[in-house]
């Protein structure tokens, strides 16, 4: 009889931090959950509870599936609801290698769901939960690829199962998995997103920084209630949780002494991508040496005290919402590049360790390391102003050839309305030619990407086809048309190798036969003679080339092809 009261007691207080059989709370002893038991536990709240269902969204490029846990007071589950409600989105294990966020949801979710106020805390919200975004970067566990990070005894890893970094490809959506969020983020439509990590870098005392949205390219709507409120608040909130944070830790040079600078999180990320759905995004960065139970403890806090405040002010984000939605449409300008300024800084208490330089014993030279016994709180220099670099005006429509097949599939996954041209026909557009371009020797995330783009614009009468596409930009998410299209955007499809053929020459010339029709172009062009001579006077180098001049000839003659270097996304203005 003995045994049996004790079997029982030791059940109860197992049920306690149990989803079914699982552990949720194994974090405070150091480990984090797998893929299988997080998705067991949240399929355990699927069946507990009515107002959360878990959703399979897809397939993962590993083959596993992508989930979503939905927590709808309504139980309806659609669009009705989340029209209605303030929609939080939170991203889990996109580096799985950084799992606090994984741990910390489900058991925020278990605790939301099982408190007795949970209609109370939940009457003006729904919360949208990717469980494991990279699937197969969790399946690939291990104890060492994170060489800098205190626990847990296992994770998974960074790249997803084709190595691919997720949070750098939400724009160029090389894998299922990035097709899979699209689908999602489109579902939910977010008002708030929080993306969760575990940073890298300095050492300091906080245990939780925050990357918010750079509020500087948000759209101003959004941007002043978060410099006001949002932000604020949730600092302050917080502060009383005994997690005090930091913005996200980008040193000036070496050491936070120095000054920190606001990260410029451009679409390929995540927060960067929702951003051009004028959704507010936040990335919490647990710091990387401190002990895992804190990690988790402090995302679970955070996860707390924003679901808290978009409960009960909601509404006013999700009015800023709409008025930036409204501005976008009357917007004639947009930025397509930023770069940070270095004149404006907001000093900010900061908590860190005194950085002790000495001599290396491994390589002899000068390195640093942080005095964990000389913490100091001081006053350091914040830079989060950023100005824009490249802007574009805003034509009425986006010409697109239907030959660009995995560009119109991702304007159209990403809610983007293009009518089919209806007959053959030609059309007075303006056309970009791609003068210049910086492109890397080698590959980053599976592409050359392209920066630092210089175009030169044309006005020409094209002809169009059957079935080509008539982009309008006036329509919900022409941040996104914008910054996808124009040739000069940070993540444009052209920087990410996207039209990349338009840059190959396909027709020469040989020269032997050319000679005398380069002879004849400038007998019978006077002007371009001319060009032709001062350009041999001032330049040594194509003046004893003879095959340069040819060449140059053959550029201004008629033989040269109208299409290379060409752009082949179109404005009418």
């Amino acid at each position: 009889m003995k045994s049996i009261i004790v079997l029982f007691v030791i059940t109860s207080l197992i049920s306690l931090d149990c989803i079914g059989q699982i552990n949720i709370q194994q974090y405070k002893n150091n480990h984090s959950l797998t893929y299988e038991n997080t998705i067991s536990a949240y399929k355990k709240l699927d069946e507990k509870f009515e107002d959360g269902r878990l959703i399979e969204m897809g397939k993962a490029d590993c083959g596993k599936p992508i989930y979503l846990f939905v927590i709808d007071p309504t139980k309806t589950f659609d669009k009705t609801s989340f029209k209605n409600r303030t929609v939080l989105m939170i991203n889990n294990g996109i580096h799985p290698g950084e799992p606090c966020g994984i741990d910390a949801s489900i058991n925020f979710v278990n605790d939301l769901m099982n408190d007795s106020n949970f209609i109370r805390r939940m009457e003006n919200l729904v919360i949208g939960i990717i469980p494991i975004y990279n699937v197969g970067g969790s399946l690939n566990r291990g104890c060492c690829s994170r060489a800098n990070q205190n626990g847990p005894e296992t994770y998974g890893f960074r790249g997803n199962a084709r190595n691919l970094d997720l949070n750098r490809d939400f724009i160029k959506r090389d894998s299922e998995n990035a097709k899979i969020f699209a689908k999602i983020f489109h579902f939910l439509d977010p008002d708030v997103l929080v993306d969760t990590h575990t940073s890298n870098g300095a050492d300091y005392q906080h245990v939780m920084t925050l990357l918010t949205t750079q509020l500087d390219k948000l759209n101003p709507s959004l941007s002043d209630l978060c410099r006001t409120d949002l932000v604020p608040t949730l600092y302050e909130k917080m502060k009383e949780t005994g997690y005090i944070m930091s913005p996200y830790v980008n040193t000036l040079q070496s050491i936070p002494d120095s000054g920190l600078y606001a990260y410029m999180e451009s679409p390929r990320y995540c927060t960067g991508y929702a951003a051009l759905f004028n959704t507010i995004g936040f990335t919490t960065e647990t710091h990387m040496w401190k002990p895992f139970p804190e990690r988790v403890q402090s995302t679970y806090e955070f996860l707390n005290v924003i679901s808290t405040y978009l409960n009960q002010y909601g509404s006013e984000i999700k009015k800023a919402r709409t008025n930036a939605f409204n501005n976008d449409a009357n917007q004639i300008t947009f930025p397509l590049d930023w770069h940070l300024d270095t004149t404006e800084f907001e000093p900010i208490d900061f908590m860190g360790y005194e950085a002790e330089f000495y001599t290396s014993e491994v390589t002899g030279l000068e390195t640093y390391r942080y005095n964990r016994e000389k913490p100091w709180t001081k006053k350091v220099n914040y830079y989060n102003k950023y100005i824009p670099s490249v802007s574009v005006k805003k034509p009425m429509y986006y010409v697109l050839p239907q030959a660009w097949k995995e560009v119109h599939e991702r304007l159209k996954e990403n809610g983007v309305s293009l009518t089919q041209i209806k007959q053959d026909t030609s059309l007075l557009v303006s056309a970009y030619f791609i003068i210049d371009q910086n492109t890397p020797s080698r590959p980053y995330e599976g592409h050359y990407l392209h920066r630092n783009v210089q175009v030169m614009k044309k006005e020409q009468l094209i002809s169009f086809h059957k079935g080509d596409y008539i982009i309008p930009t006036a329509q919900k998410n022409v941040r996104f048309i914008i910054e996808t299209l124009e040739p000069q955007a940070v993540d444009s499809y052209f920087a990410w190798n996207f039209f990349d053929e338009i840059l190959q020459q396909k027709e020469y010339f040989s020269p032997y036969i050319f000679e005398e029709k380069a002879k004849e172009i400038v007998q019978n062009q006077p002007d371009l003679k001319a060009e032709f001579e001062l350009l041999k006077e001032s330049d040594v180098q194509f003046a004893n080339n003879h095959w340069q001049q040819l060449y140059w000839i053959y550029k201004h003659s008629d033989n040269y092809e109208p299409t290379h270097l060409r752009y082949p996304v179109f404005r009418i203005e």
